[in-house]
């Protein structure tokens, strides 16, 4: 036997549901969505000449990863400041 179609009211309430759906969910993630603006961070050095200690090295890409997980910067920024700080660590 042969299974019963479903009707094109049905099809109709179907994709009006998840039309609205979509919509609530355009709106929600517009609702979170993070603002463009990026958050900086202070200047690497803090006496011209004088590099920061490996210590200080290590809290920035702390920072860069907070900044990164809250969503302030992108991908790209994190990966690219992140680089840049392991190379300055000193390696004793």
């Amino acid at each position: 036997m042969a299974a019963q179609r479903t009707s094109f009211e049905k099809l109709q309430r179907d994709r009006a549901k998840k039309a609205k759906a979509a919509a609530k969910r355009e709106k929600r993630l517009e609702k979170t969505a993070p603002e463009e603006e990026t958050e900086a961070l202070p200047p690497l050095e803090s006496e011209p000449g004088k590099p920061l200690s490996a210590s200080e090295l290590l809290q920035r890409v702390e920072d860069i990863h907070r900044l990164f997980e809250d969503k302030k910067i992108s991908f790209e920024e994190f990966e690219e400041q992140k680089a840049d700080l392991m190379a300055r660590i000193p390696v004793d």
